[in-house]
């Protein structure tokens, strides 16, 4: 996806949070406030990371927001620790 979203109110930007709804409670608890609250101030590279990010299954991704595995790839390791150090940064042990 490389939809250039500017407001909260595009349809890209509708389309995305779509796409952030998973299949996990534990998931959706972070991407649903990264994208309200952290995605448009974000630059166009952690943009496009993010879109790589929800492409992964979420049986994937679950273990690197536990914090008990660290993606190998390090645009999905920046994105991973970037959304949880804005939605719970009292939680996140680096």
């Amino acid at each position: 996806m490389t939809d250039k979203i500017e407001s909260k109110d595009s349809a890209g930007f509708k389309r995305l949070k779509w796409q952030c709804r998973r299949g996990m409670l534990e998931l959706d608890v972070l991407f649903e406030p990264f994208l309200d609250e952290v995605f448009l101030t974000l630059d166009d590279e952690d943009k496009q990371r993010f879109y790589k990010l929800i492409e992964c299954e979420d049986q994937e991704i679950f273990p690197w927001f536990m914090q008990k595995e660290v993606p190998e790839d390090p645009d999905l390791a920046r994105i991973v620790h970037l959304i949880v150090t804005r939605v719970q940064p009292e939680n996140y042990r680096a």
